[in-house]
């Protein structure tokens, strides 16, 4: 395994289940090992699942779907890797759920894996995993439930740092707050606490991560009176807040140099872990109508803070989740969300579409609107590769199409490419690292059968023998890979056989068991 130099890795903390940590692995460690009974197949993958007594949330629901789509799926390896993958969540990741302290208000800390912290974006999208399976319930032991605590623990830190990206567990939880060493050089302004926080990196898509699991709850279950009990409303009131901080240029138009609302620095080695000019980041023009962003989802530094994914991801979740506030009677809440994300949607039109000789029109990556363009994709969500996933455009779209077509070929410069699997990357873990979420990402964006068997070929053969869905592998060995417990990127996967299973469902009659030959160009 290679040693990651990503902060994800190195501060890795050892979790043991709370349901019975006298006698249950830590995860961390079990993760690293392979387990019987093995798949049987060609790759004969481990079987990666913790003892049911040592789960960390018990789902029937997720239980009965797993065996209903493993019985739809023939290949023994790729059945194994969507059992080991799709409950992760709930197996390894619910560290705590309770109650605020007083009150009814559920709470659930939903940890990424490896490291006892959580992340707006991760949390959001580790929910997202379930939700083909969330239904209206007001049991405490319903996915419902688990969407209920995440939403008002989103909320709470979003009050309390909105500009952070990470946070400790709940006090209410008793589970002690972790060092984050990384960040014990940051400069970062407004002042924070390590006993709430664990990181402050400003990412826009941390803030639409919370309208987006809004959204998702209300769709799927219709239950509005929920929003109006608790904080959501002052919530979203200080996401729009920090949106329009946001949008402030760096220059005013007398030529002054604007006061921003949040700057970072940190000591570090890397460039991506910190910002420009005294952490203000690369100047940013007046006039685009666009939100910056000083990070990416990667948690890597912008190098023009007008990025675009997040840009895009923001004004879809901000329109879905100003239906949220109309149903609750908050008409003029409702009115500025619904203009915001218009505006913001004309924005993009007009600054993040640039003319390419090769390619016609494309969305750039990032933009300052000068004439500053970052012509790319990272694997992590939200991309560009991702916009019609998370419904921000038809995957028709003619614009989205050709950059599809930019951005799987080797004029994306973090598109990685080798013998054991081809998909985009970043800067997170380098060049040469290819990233399954992307893979993934892929399928669930492809109509196209011999573009997705040969993305599930790539996958299922490239886990090393562990079954689990690896953060990074090297396109030339698949010994080197990047963190054994990752529980956003083993969902994700899950949520795209569910995907498969009902929109393809004959591609998971296929056998994978044959040698994978990387050279599909899409």
């Amino acid at each position: 395994m290679r040693s990651n130099t990503s902060m994800k890795a190195t501060v890795a903390i050892l979790i043991i289940s709370p349901t019975l940590a006298m006698n249950c692995s830590d995860y961390y460690n079990y993760a690293l090992e392979p387990h019987g009974p093995f798949s049987g197949g060609v790759y004969n993958l481990s079987y990666m699942r913790p003892d049911p007594i040592c789960r960390t949330f018990n789902s029937s629901i997720v239980e009965s779907t797993l065996t209903t789509v493993s019985n739809n799926i023939s290949d023994p390896d790729l059945k194994r890797l969507f059992t080991n993958s799709y409950p992760s969540t709930v197996d390894t990741a619910i560290k705590w759920k309770g109650y605020a302290a007083g009150s009814d208000e559920e709470l659930t800390f939903v940890i990424t894996g490896d490291i006892n912290a959580m992340w707006l974006r991760d949390s959001a999208n580790q929910m997202q995993s379930y939700l083909p399976l969330l239904t209206a319930d007001n049991s405490s032991n319903s996915l419902a439930s688990l969407y209920r605590g995440v939403i008002n623990l989103q909320a709470r830190y979003i009050m309390l740092d909105p500009y952070c990206n990470s946070f400790q567990p709940p006090v209410e939880s008793g589970v002690s707050p972790s060092p984050n060493p990384s960040a014990s050089d940051d400069t970062v302004f407004p002042n924070y606490t390590n006993t709430s926080v664990f990181e402050c990196k400003y990412e826009l898509d941390s803030l639409a991560a919370f309208l987006e699991v809004s959204t998702n709850y209300y769709n799927a279950t219709n239950d509005f009176t929920f929003f109006k009990k608790y904080s959501w409303v002052q919530a979203v009131e200080t996401v729009l807040e920090v949106a329009q901080n946001m949008t402030v240029p760096t220059y005013q138009a007398d030529g002054n140099v604007s006061v921003l609302s949040y700057s970072f620095t940190r000591l570090t080695t890397r460039s991506s872990e910190t910002t420009e000019n005294d952490g203000k980041g690369n100047p940013f023009n007046n006039g685009t109508g666009l939100i910056r962003s000083f990070f990416r989802p990667s948690d890597d530094s912008t190098i023009f803070q007008g990025f675009i994914p997040a840009n895009m991801m923001f004004s879809r979740f901000l329109a879905s989740s100003a239906a949220v506030a109309e149903a609750i009677g908050e008409t003029d809440l409702c009115s500025r969300m619904t203009a915001m994300a218009s505006d913001l949607r004309t924005a993009i039109n007009n600054h993040g579409i640039v003319e390419t000789a090769a390619y016609g029109q494309i969305y750039a990556y990032e933009v300052d609107g000068y004439m500053g363009q970052n012509i790319m994709d990272d694997a992590n969500i939200p991309s560009l590769l991702a916009a019609p996933f998370f419904g921000y455009l038809d995957v028709n779209d003619p614009v989205y199409q050709n950059t599809r077509k930019l951005l799987l070929s080797a004029n994306n410069p973090y598109f990685m490419r080798g013998p054991r699997i081809s998909a985009i990357g970043g800067a997170h873990d380098g060049p040469g690292f290819a990233w399954p979420m992307a893979s993934i990402v892929r399928i669930l964006t492809s109509t196209d059968d011999a573009e997705i068997t040969q993305q599930l070929q790539e996958i299922v053969s490239t886990t090393d023998g562990l079954g689990l869905i690896h953060e990074s592998i090297n396109t030339f060995n698949v010994s080197d890979w990047t963190r054994q417990w990752f529980s956003w990127a083993n969902g994700l996967f899950g949520q795209m056989i569910l995907d498969l299973d009902d929109r393809k469902p004959y591609l998971l009659q296929q056998s994978f068991q044959g040698n994978v030959s990387v050279g599909y160009d899409g």
